[in-house]
């Protein structure tokens, strides 16, 4: 038995790697830390704006990188995984144009920060900057495959469908004290779904120890009880250790046996950043130890002391590497960086625009009978006639299903939802398309990135919109700017249902409106129907759009009589940005959405019969995008607005559009724009306290006769 086969133990004699394989690793490596230092030097002329090193995780990362599959497995890489990306075929040029800022840099057209890598061609998933967000989009682009492998009918429609893929998620250390790290194990055991977690342990988080981060300093051993986790623990400086360890996890992890942890010990031999000086923190003692672990020379010792190579010929292969790394630099010092005029681009899909004609259906609607339905009647239509029409629609959240226990599904009627939106939607369409998930906002929402970056549709349900915070990590940092971020390589095609609002004595944690903290989300498109066939419509369009989409959906306009509609067909679709003119008028506009149409309209009707004011009501319909035409001609007409909302006053719609309309059509006004909202509080439970706080129709009237002079 040679030398390498004893190191590694005769349990893997059949699958050792020869010497041509181990120089190749170590040729990786060494161009790894190549472009570190040569990024470095970069960042210290200016001509590269930040620089993160890998240094230190080399070794597992090559060794690692021998059992996978890119192109067929998926990977969610961290800023550490330079070695990896590298040996999955990201190259040399490719790295260094993202530090540059470059247009042509593959990962992100000049739109994130260095080490931030990614490859469609791979299967390398664009990554963004939080840590622990990875964790749940893996497991969601994990759990796409496995909803391919229970209907092979969606096999054509997933990405890169293979029956053994894995999907491999990474990070560092310090990243295990996110709660979505724990929550993404959670459902990766729960579905025993082909995740690898790789934890790159180099015992800092910047400037915080591991001890300080993780109780007993050691996260595999508080995870000993999440079952059908294979949990592997190596040096990961070590490369035959580190080769047996990530054989066995990815073993694990192809047999369909459940998740595998590979908990692998590293180093950090430079500081955490170019911003960073870890002798500010870390002793010399420490740093020295540190130095003694790298995986670097101790892979060339290793080499030599096996006679895989000399010293010479390892000296010659280090400085053609280095000379091809400096090439390399050269080469990605000649791309620009991006136009100006493209600092916009990517925000949406360029192919598909949910403004455009073709969602346009509004005036052709194809009623069956005229039995008015309620707005949880046509929603729940349009996704039962959305799913018949694509089978790559999944609905899940909290509650979404029928029931969860097969015994029950006999003598039960079912649930879905707590407002019964989705009922019926499990037992028409299977287990495998209509499914509960954990009482976790940020589990349902991260999953479905990771779905619908693989092909799926996933229209998901948060119950309540004071609720969804928990999750708007992961609505702002990864599903808004999935497309931006990745040039447009990437998208999230996401729509993400949740009630909002009050007048339904819900209190403070059930009554709360704040479609603000959306909008102001670029990437994100946010519709707030204020009535059944307009909900209809608009919930159609989302799904066929190729953009993220917040459907905003008012509990209190749910069952009202005054806002139902006959069911306009499978194919009735209202355009984003085109607000409706709901009532005509001649003297003042009043705009407003929501659950203030109704009331506006109220008070728009009284000051007409007591007073003789002609008010023309704009029900806005979606707040991103925004349909300033439709505002603007009104406006120029009755020369006077008021813009009513439910949410509270300050920094509210009315803000926005108020300046725009100061800003645009400052010309035509005959008076001040006026606005109604809420007051600038919570909303209480007290029926009293409630009145006073959310706009009533008598505020609005009190708006409209003020303004025209009463």
């Amino acid at each position: 038995m040679s030398t390498l086969e004893h190191d590694l133990g005769a349990d893997v004699e059949s699958d050792l790697p020869d010497p041509r394989t181990l120089l190749a690793w170590y040729r990786t490596m060494v161009t790894a830390r190549a472009l570190d230092d040569r990024e470095g030097q970069l960042y210290r002329q200016g001509k590269v704006f930040f620089q993160i090193a890998g240094a230190g995780h080399e070794a597992i990362l090559v060794a690692l990188a021998h059992g996978l599959r890119p192109g067929s497995d998926w990977f969610y890489l961290y800023y550490r995984d330079r070695a990896l990306a590298l040996a999955l075929g990201v190259t040399p040029v490719e790295q260094l144009l993202q530090g540059m800022g470059a247009e042509a840099d593959p990962a992100s057209g000049g739109r994130q920060m260095p080490a931030h890598f990614a490859d469609t061609r791979h299967n390398i998933v664009c990554p963004s900057s939080p840590t622990g967000t990875q964790f749940l989009n893996a497991v969601g682009t994990a759990e796409a495959g496995l909803r391919a492998t229970i209907a092979p009918e969606l096999r054509h429609h997933v990405t890169s469908f293979a029956e053994d893929e894995i999907v491999v998620c990474t990070a560092g250390d310090g990243t295990t004290s996110e709660g979505e790290f724990w929550e993404a194990l959670n459902t990766a055991c729960n579905l025993k779904l082909p995740v690898l977690f790789v934890i790159e342990d180099n015992e800092y988080a910047i400037s915080v120890p591991v001890e300080v981060q993780t109780a007993g300093g050691n996260v595999s051993r508080l995870l000993t009880g999440f079952p059908d986790l294979k949990i592997v623990e190596c040096d990961g400086t070590d490369l035959l250790e580190s080769y047996r360890a990530s054989s066995e996890a990815i073993t694990w992890c192809r047999q369909r046996r459940g998740p595998a942890l590979l908990h692998a010990h590293t180093t950090r031999p430079y500081s955490h950043s170019a911003s960073d000086d870890e002798s500010a923190y870390r002793s010399s003692d420490e740093r020295a130890e540190q130095e003694r672990r790298d995986p670097l020379p101790k892979a060339r010792r290793l080499l030599i002391d096996m006679e895989v190579a000399t010293t010479a010929e390892l000296d010659r292969m280090e400085a053609d590497v280095k000379a091809a790394v400096a090439a390399a630099a050269d080469q990605a010092l000649e791309h620009p960086q991006p136009s100006a005029d493209t600092a916009t681009k990517w925000l949406y899909s360029e192919t598909v625009d949910p403004t455009g004609r073709q969602f346009d259906t509004e005036d052709r609607p194809a009623f069956a009978d005229d039995r008015p339905l309620t707005m949880v009647d046509l929603l729940n239509r349009c996704l039962r006639d959305e799913m018949e029409r694509d089978p790559r629609i999944v609905v899940f959240g909290q509650d979404v299903a029928d029931v969860s226990r097969d015994e029950a599904a006999g003598e039960v009627k079912g649930k879905g939802g707590v407002f019964m939106v989705t009922h019926g939607l499990q037992r028409r369409f299977g287990d495998n398309r209509v499914y509960n998930a954990p009482l976790a906002e940020a589990n349902i929402i991260g999953r479905a990135v990771g779905m619908a970056t693989r092909g799926l549709k996933p229209v998901v349900e948060i119950q309540f919109f004071d609720y969804i915070w928990p999750g708007f990590n992961q609505l702002r940092n990864e599903l808004a700017t999935m497309h931006y971020r990745s040039a447009g390589k990437w998208s999230a095609p996401v729509v993400v249902r949740t009630t909002y609002g009050g007048y339904i004595k819900g209190g403070i944690y059930h009554s709360q409106t704040g479609a603000t903290l959306f909008t102001h989300t670029p990437g994100l498109r946010v519709v707030l129907p204020s009535n059944a066939l307009d909900a209809n419509g608009l919930l159609r369009t989302a799904i066929r759009c190729d953009d993220p989409v917040m459907f905003l959906e008012h509990k209190h306009l749910y069952r009202q009589v005054h806002n139902k509609s006959p069911d306009p067909g499978p194919d009735f679709m209202i355009p984003f940005g085109k607000a409706k003119v709901v009532r005509k008028g001649r003297d003042l506009t009043v705009v407003t959405c929501g659950a203030l149409v109704k009331r506006t309209m109220d008070a728009a009707r009284v000051a007409e019969d007591r007073h003789g004011i002609s008010t023309e009501v704009i029900d806005l319909r979606t707040l991103s995008p925004l349909d300033m035409e439709t505002v603007a001609d009104s406006v120029r007409r009755t020369n006077k607005v008021i813009v009513a909302h439910e949410d509270a006053l300050s920094f509210g719609i009315g803000a926005e559009v108020a300046a725009r309309i100061a800003d645009e059509l400052f010309p035509w006004l005959d008076g001040p724009v006026r606005r109604v909202a809420a007051l600038d509080t919570w909303v209480a439970f007290s029926p009293k306290l409630e009145k006073a706080i959310l706009p009533q129709p008598d505020d609005v009237l009190d708006a409209i006769l003020r303004l025209a002079g009463y």
